[in-house]
């Protein structure tokens, strides 16, 4: 078992540990059922357990561990900005299959992926036996304890990049500490963070509040032909989106439009569920409330008469962004806690939220205080005000607001990179 820090000798810490440590099958029972059901493929459930698929390159390597799509595209831009600087080879892993699908797709040439292995002492010591990274980077806040401290115990550096508000923090404030007190760099998305953080005991020259990183990730990739061939088919409709929703705010989002197109007869909704793979049950889901559905999985093609597109494929979203001025962003209605702004503000899309953005708080209250977004409660605001702004001069300056506020965000990643130079600069010396 890893050796623990003296802060981090807590019952929580110590159970967690022991556990994982005496029932390891439980945790590959689990991880091969996720891999199965994430469709990811069989040949890489492998990595899971701290095998690697591919050799490791020669040379110093900077190992990022970004849990899903939205942390990964986050230090996508950051990490080519890392090896640049310091000449060294890029590692992402990822929990998700689609971060995995992401990563293989769009991180910067040269670079490798695997899976993150679970937290059992044979698969995270044989991870870092093969691996033995020069610097260890975790995005945001998925920490796994025996990772963590066994990467400390090696003396690999490690930074936390683009920190966030965490409920987990207050409850557990041991075991939080014990976890921080192993990072030499952190990077905090707001000033409550890097409190909450500072309060842990962390040294004040360790922590750093940057702004979030997401608002400073280049644009979601757009296929210019494919958008080029929809904005034909769609024509002057008007349009908008519900992005990232999740079971229960579907019904809610069907609801809104169908509310909606009492007042705007021709009106289009763009559907992107947050889990595709949920595509076929939305599907009856919108036929059984009495709308006509083109399902974009089953290609199926986008008519006069489609009331709803469902868009239950992967890695496009930056296409249907591009595409409509209105957004409504899910994970807001339910205990999810929102989802990135910044995508949509960042290509001129107004955005609607519910009320529950606690994972963004930051980001919604400066989109607010800009003009770029509303909240709405419920399917009747929703629908009231997608039906008002399509149909009215209000919604322009809503996005010209939400560009401006994205105009220039460089100086994030600027600001992050610097704070991470020392131990960029050390990497010399451990390879």
């Amino acid at each position: 078992m890893s050796r623990l820090p003296r802060r981090g000798q807590s019952g929580l810490l110590r159970a967690y540990l022991a556990l994982t440590a005496l029932f390891p099958f439980a945790l590959r029972h689990l991880a091969r059922k996720a891999h199965i059901r994430q469709g990811a493929a069989p040949e890489r459930l492998a990595e899971r357990f701290g095998q690697a698929s591919v050799p490791r390159p020669e040379g110093p390597l900077i190992w990022l561990h970004a849990s899903s799509v939205g942390e990964l595209i986050s230090v996508l831009d950051l990490a080519e900005d890392m090896a640049q600087a310091s000449g060294a080879h890029l590692l992402f892993t990822t929990a998700t299959t689609t971060a995995a699908r992401t990563a293989q797709a769009r991180m910067p040439k040269g670079a490798t992926h695997q899976f993150l292995p679970i937290d059992t002492p044979a698969a995270v010591r044989q991870f870092l036996d093969l691996w033995h990274p020069d610097l260890a980077c975790f995005v945001e806040s998925d920490l796994w304890p025996r990772m963590v401290f066994e990467t400390h115990r090696r003396a690999i550096p490690l930074a936390l990049i683009n920190a966030r508000p965490s409920r987990s923090r207050t409850r557990s404030p041991a075991t939080a500490a014990a976890l921080l007190s192993c990072f030499e760099r952190v990077t905090t998305q707001d000033n409550a963070t890097r409190d909450q953080i500072l309060a842990l005991g962390l040294p004040l020259d360790k922590v750093l509040t940057t702004g979030d990183l997401k608002s400073a990730a280049s644009p979601l990739p757009v296929d210019a032909v494919e958008k080029a061939r929809m904005a034909a088919q769609i024509g002057p409709r008007p349009v908008w989106v519900a992005a990232s929703t999740h079971p229960g705010e579907e019904e809610q989002v069907i609801a809104a439009h169908a509310h909606a197109l009492n007042h705007l007869p021709d009106l289009l909704l763009i559907l992107i569920p947050r889990h595709p793979e949920r595509g076929p049950a939305l599907a009856a889901e919108i036929r059984a409330a009495g709308l006509t559905l083109a399902q974009r999985s089953a290609q199926q093609s986008l008519q006069a008469e489609t009331q709803v597109y469902l868009a239950d494929t992967l890695g496009e979203t930056g296409l249907f962004y591009a595409i409509a001025p209105l957004v409504f962003l899910g994970g807001s209605f339910g205990p999810q806690g929102g989802h990135n702004p910044f995508e949509p503000a960042q290509v001129g899309g107004a955005v609607l939220h519910g009320p529950h953005v606690e994972n963004f708080t930051s980001a919604y209250a400066e989109l607010a205080k800009c003009g770029g977004s509303l909240e709405v409660d419920g399917s009747a605001a929703l629908g009231q005000t997608v039906a008002h702004l399509l149909s009215s001069p209000d919604l322009v300056p809503m996005q010209a607001a939400a560009r401006a506020m994205m105009a220039d965000k460089a100086h994030i990643r600027r600001a992050v990179l610097k704070h991470l130079a020392p131990l960029l600069a050390a990497l010399d010396d451990r390879s």
